[in-house]
């Protein structure tokens, strides 16, 4: 058997046989104050517990030489001192069609019993298409619901905001567009909703029909904020995959409202002052950024619904 010595040699070059480590140093509140040399901005890193399993959170902030970590999952069990390794990499999600039929937890790790999806490892920040390769909006998508096909009729790339209190019928409508509608691949997700109803939804509003043809991301209220919060982004970077592959994609998500809550934990925990209604400038910096990954490109569309709660009927709420 030929051996690649080239390909060797490359790998062993890429190695850094130096292993650089941190230390915490405080916890307070959501947020982990640590050193990370060499840690930047969006990086994951690997805390290790004495007593539980590595504990995995992501580079919010710093000041001066110390890091702000906010976790990925529980921070039960972190103590002073506690090794903390930088992994070098941003927040990545698996992508294939392997997905399709899956309920996948707010970091796209499957939650629904199934084997691991293997596929091609994807950051879940990425850059919006270029305005100017964006195809105009000229063909409509039958959702199947009359009163919205016939009276407000949505085009392919479309994004859409449904703008209601709590207990009105938001998600319902969903399902209902998701088994109905014209489209080839639905992403849906589920920011902040209780358990209960995330088993409710699955099955009286989305069905099989619609799980068939889509993929369920979903963190629910007890997730920590950063894990809500990303998970918007990972059921985004989901749905521009299938949209590179040509494909007419629906991504509804519910709710922005509960996005932008998250980001609120995040960016008080960082050490942001509140702006408008408690919230810091960082969650009005956000939503463009996530909103204007939907649309269309050179090669599919990705036509979005997104709820907003509005409490009390107050129209002028920030978000």
């Amino acid at each position: 058997m030929a051996l690649d010595l080239d390909a060797l040699l490359g790998r062993l070059d890429a190695l850094d046989p130096v292993a650089v480590e941190g230390r915490v140093r405080s916890l307070v509140g959501l947020g982990i104050r640590a050193s990370a040399p060499g840690a930047r901005l969006g990086e994951v890193v690997t805390i290790r517990r004495r007593e539980r399993p590595p504990l995995l959170a992501e580079v919010v902030g710093f000041v001066e030489d110390d890091v702000t970590l906010m976790p990925l999952g529980e921070p039960e069990g972190v103590g002073p001192d506690d090794p903390v390794r930088p992994t070098g990499e941003p927040l990545s999600v698996t992508v294939s069609d392997a997905v399709l039929g899956r309920v996948l937890g707010g970091l796209g790790d499957p939650i629904d019993g199934g084997p691991p999806i293997e596929g091609v490892r994807v950051p879940v920040l990425r850059a919006p298409p270029n305005p100017m390769t964006r195809p105009r909006i000229t063909r409509p998508l039958v959702l199947g619901v009359r009163a919205l096909d016939g009276l407000l009729t949505v085009g392919e790339g479309q994004r859409v905001g449904l703008f209601a209190g709590s207990g009105v019928g938001k998600s319902t409508l969903m399902g209902q567009i998701a088994r109905q509608a014209e489209a080839d691949v639905f992403v849906v997700c589920l920011i902040g909703e209780r358990g209960r109803e995330v088993r409710e939804f699955l099955e009286d509003s989305l069905g099989d029909e619609g799980r068939a043809r889509g993929v369920v991301v979903c963190a629910t209220s007890d997730a920590p904020a950063l894990v809500r919060l990303k998970s918007a982004h990972v059921a985004t970077t989901i749905a521009e995959h299938f949209r590179d592959q040509g494909k007419r994609v629906l991504l509804m998500m519910d709710s922005v409202t509960r996005f932008a809550r998250a980001g609120r934990e995040v960016g008080l925990a960082a050490g942001e002052p509140p702006a408008r209604r408690g919230y810091p400038p960082s969650v009005f910096a956000a939503l463009p950024g996530l909103l204007e990954r939907s649309g269309t490109n050179e090669r599919g569309s990705i036509t979005a619904f997104y709820t907003v709660l509005v409490e009390g009927g107050d129209m002028e709420e920030p978000i």
